[in-house]
């Protein structure tokens, strides 16, 4: 049996995991629930999951947590703040971690996980955006094992044959990541300027939080998805394509040397990826309704337009930089989308403010976390001067 510590598990990953986790009471117990500042709900999962430990980021959360766990008579100890997320990823609670907290919030705790050579399942692409080879260095000193829970990763992992450490060995031509297009797909810059924060949120086939939905509104989400893909796969950004695939059905593809596409296919439920990465390398049910292919009739695909959709652009740039440039780019992204989301930018915006934070960027690489930590804050006092002066 595999004992889970669920980082981020009031958010829309955390939820569909604990969906499966309760399908599978054999399999899976969870040891360690952790929120940002969620109180009631936080308690309401330790409530119906039972965990030895409870850990809420907010420190200012620990007391209203813990005194709701009192009334509820929940034997289970409370933490909160940064130096307890860390510690509990690594710690003897659990033997599997679901890094589920966005942006470089989970990025101490991702590394601690892999360090302690953990089971890690991802989903929080931005320490992989920030920190690829830093993360790499973990696990290989942990020896643990990452699986992705970024369906179009997971997809990408599914079809990849088992050891895929060399793709060209493989006869790997080309990774394919599909995308959906967003809520804006087909529209052109100048029909994009008064974006609401509610518009760019509703996905046509998604359900995910603010923050990821914005993303996938600029098309920055398959940006940091590119940057992932080269890390996690080792594949230079020459194979990493992107391709629009509306109906969000076909989650990615890996092409071959012999002209073969492999494809990974169904319904836009994450649960499927998780139940996936769970249970590797068996196969479980993931309450995920099955694919009616003559329901659905077709598939199509499409180039994206990166003249409206810059942000993709941009994250190749990054990508293709070096230095401290993708780091720039996640720190310059979170500051945008968050003002954006809270009314101070338009959305346009955002990829003006993440420009601005790649021409900044210096050349010279962050090698260690503190350097890494040192420039993500660079990156974000920089994005803020930005916006104050898009906004003004």
């Amino acid at each position: 049996m595999r004992t889970l510590a669920v980082l981020g598990a009031t958010g829309s990953i955390g939820a569909s995991t604990l969906d499966v986790v309760a399908r599978h009471p054999d399999r899976y117990r969870v040891g360690v629930l952790a929120a940002h500042r969620s109180v009631d709900a936080l308690a309401d999962l330790c409530k119906r999951f039972r965990p030895e430990l409870a850990v809420i980021a907010d420190t200012a959360c620990e007391e209203p947590l813990r005194a709701r766990l009192r009334r509820h008579d929940l034997a289970c100890r409370v933490e909160s703040g940064t130096d307890a997320l860390i510690a509990a990823a690594a710690g003897a609670h659990c033997d599997t971690v679901v890094a589920a907290i966005v942006g470089a919030a989970g990025l101490e705790s991702t590394l601690a996980a892999a360090r302690a050579g953990k089971r890690l399942l991802l989903a929080n692409k931005e320490a992989v955006v920030m920190a690829g080879a830093l993360l790499a260095e973990a696990l290989a000193h942990g020896g643990g094992e990452l699986l992705p829970l970024d369906s179009e990763h997971n997809a990408v992992f599914q079809c990849l044959p088992r050891g895929h450490a060399d793709l060209a060995a493989a006869g790997v031509r080309r990774i394919l990541l599909t995308a959906s297009g967003g809520p804006f797909r087909g529209r052109k810059a100048a029909e994009l300027a008064a974006i609401t924060p509610d518009q760019a949120c509703a996905h046509p086939n998604w359900r995910m939080g603010r923050k990821i939905s914005v993303d996938s509104a600029t098309l920055m989400n398959k940006g940091l998805e590119v940057i992932e893909a080269h890390h996690l796969f080792r594949a230079p950004a020459e194979r990493i394509e992107v391709v629009v695939h509306p109906q969000s059905i076909v989650h990615s593809l890996v092409e071959y040397a012999d002209g073969s596409l492999l494809a990974q296919l169904g319904n836009p439920d994450m649960r499927t990826a998780i139940a996936y990465a769970l249970a590797w390398p068996e196969r479980i049910d993931a309450g995920v309704t099955a694919l009616d292919l003559v329901k659905l009739a077709r598939l199509d695909f499409e180039a994206p337009d990166l003249d409206t959709f810059r942000c993709l652009r941009l994250a190749y740039q990054a990508l293709a930089a070096g230095g401290q440039a993708t780091i720039a780019l996640n720190a310059a992204n979170e500051e945008a989308v968050a003002a954006f989301l809270d009314g101070r930018l338009p959305f346009l915006g955002i990829a003006a403010t993440i420009e601005h934070g790649l021409s900044l960027a210096p050349a010279v690489p962050a090698t260690d976390l503190a350097a890494i930590l040192d420039a993500d804050l660079t990156a974000r006092r920089q994005a803020q001067r930005m916006i104050a002066t898009l906004s003004a």
